[in-house]
């Protein structure tokens, strides 16, 4: 199986509707709120003895969890090539990253859990702890144990037919948010464990997320998350940590890259480098290319 570098020219779409049942909400105030009430409800939640002690109540269900929190924020999605989705095989979601909303709208998208990677900071930051322990994500360690860590767990979701998510801009473009449409270098890591695992049947697919209309909100100093995080040095600038709230937003599925035997046959040879820079760049190829057509 080779790696697949072009798009299908033809644009299928499927309109997911509007993940509401209640008036929409107009501040980023009230969408914390019913984002805090939906993690701490007795009634959606359960004791599980093994993390409640880092993470209180951990949510039944994290695809449950997502639809709850898009519809507590109304926002209207629209899939594109869902087809391309693979199914009954070991699989890497890759996306373009600017919000909280990010891995829940995923999920949803594709109807499937997916155990992201998340920054660290994310782990230790109340609220935001909770809530990306109750979406079943993993965060990565401090920064001296980070790569061994984030290589260990990913493997064992691989290894147990887990989907794996990995925002691969990093923290930057939630901190410092741009332009929709403007990708930020991506790190390598994804395609380094893609080309690493000891398993069959592994694709990477590409995901871009392309807001149409989002509202941006403040979420905390940056001076406050460096206390849970001395090592990030985002956090040392000055300003607030964005909260980015879809209204309506597309997403875009791209093509899978497929990792066969050969592919990680040569990875172990002279060439692991720079193979694993042409996977990540061609799945930053894809979304870019992708973005344009969804952000305005």
């Amino acid at each position: 199986m080779g790696l697949p570098t072009a798009r299908d020219p033809a644009l299928s779409t499927v309109d997911c509707g509007t993940y509401s049942h209640k008036p929409r909400q107009s501040t980023w105030e009230n969408t914390a709120q019913q984002c805090s009430q939906l993690l701490s409800s007795k009634s959606e939640f359960s004791p599980h003895e093994s993390s409640r002690r880092d993470a209180g109540m951990i949510f039944h269900n994290p695809l449950q969890l997502s639809r709850s929190m898009l519809s507590a924020v109304g926002a209207k999605v629209s899939l594109h090539h869902p087809e391309r989705i693979p199914a009954n095989c070991r699989l890497i979601v890759v996306s373009n990253h600017r919000s909280l909303l990010d891995a829940p709208l995923l999920m949803a998208a594709m109807n499937r859990p997916v155990r992201f990677a998340c920054h660290y900071y994310m782990s230790r930051v109340p609220l935001l702890r909770e809530m990306v322990s109750a979406m079943g994500a993993f965060p990565l360690d401090a920064p001296q144990n980070r790569q061994k860590q984030f290589f260990r767990q990913s493997l064992e979701i691989l290894q147990s037919r887990q989907i794996v998510g990995i925002f691969p801009e990093g923290a930057h473009p939630m901190v410092q948010v741009k332009a929709a449409n403007q990708l930020s270098p991506f790190h390598r890591g994804f395609a380094h464990l893609a080309l690493r695992a000891p398993v069959h049947d592994l694709a990477i697919l590409p995901v871009a997320i392309a807001p149409t209309e989002e509202e941006r909100h403040h979420l905390a100093p940056l001076k406050l998350f460096s206390l849970f995080d001395p090592s990030e040095p985002l956090f040392n600038c000055g300003g607030w940590h964005s909260a980015i709230i879809y209204r309506r937003v597309q997403l875009f599925f791209g093509s899978p890259l497929w990792i066969d035997e050969d592919l990680q046959q040569q990875y172990r040879g002279r060439h692991g480098g720079p193979l694993a820079q042409k996977i990540t760049q061609l799945c930053w190829d894809q979304i870019a290319d992708l973005m344009p057509q969804g952000c305005d």
